[in-house]
């Protein structure tokens, strides 16, 4: 069997995980995901420059990527609004638009963290462990926009809209929360490990010009 994917593979694989992120929204409990991720993948985002979250392998992703991160957010929804599958590199970028499924009362729609959002992923087939020969998740990047979550929050709270739950999920921030690190204490690379190594590169950068005072 070849480690190589094709596209239509890719597809097949994309399809059934937007169909699990449905069933996760429906059930309020996204650890029904962490099967599609690889049993050490690595999954991070930022919060600011020196607050990062990262989780590694599979429990850690159950327990905190997609446990405590996502505690409280009953009602939300991540729709994809964009994807781009790239076979070559196995890699698939969604983008999505994170909603809250509150209302608010002066316009009719629903709360929504504004800007862009979605996730990087690189989806491997597993050539050795439990998973041997599945298609799975090797390793994903999340990015939104920090400061617009931020106004979001405060909106909802000032609308006396928050539900206990999201309150509670409010209160979970900090390096002392589980998977929350300095920068350089991370237990991966904020950039995906093979794309840190260098293994897509596809412009070098520029050498430096050398200034007369250096000469």
């Amino acid at each position: 069997m070849s480690d190589t994917l094709s596209r239509a593979e890719i597809e097949e694989f994309w399809a059934g995980w937007l169909a699990a992120n449905r069933d996760a929204e429906r059930s309020g409990d996204w650890r029904v995901l962490a099967d599609w991720y690889a049993v050490d993948a690595n999954y991070g985002w930022m919060y600011s420059h020196d607050e990062h979250f990262m989780a590694i392998g599979r429990d850690q992703i159950r327990d905190w990527a997609i446990g405590i991160e996502m505690d409280g957010f009953d009602g939300w929804h991540y729709d994809y609004v964009c994807t781009m599958i790239d076979e070559q590199q196995s890699m698939v970028l969604g983008f999505w638009k994170q909603r809250s499924g509150i209302t608010n009362d002066a316009t009719g729609s629903e709360y929504e963290i504004l800007g862009i959002g979605g996730s990087w992923f690189g989806v491997e087939r597993q050539a050795s462990g439990p998973d041997v020969g599945q298609i799975k998740i090797a390793w994903q990047r999340d990015w939104f926009d920090m400061p617009s979550t931020t106004h979001t929050f405060m909106e909802i709270l000032s609308a006396d809209k928050a539900s206990e739950t999201l309150l509670k999920r409010m209160s979970v921030f900090g390096h002392e929360v589980p998977g929350h690190y300095h920068y350089d204490e991370l237990p991966s690379t904020v950039w995906p490990p093979p794309v840190e190594r260098g293994d897509f590169i596809t412009q070098q950068a520029a050498p430096a010009e050398t200034s007369e005072a250096s000469r």
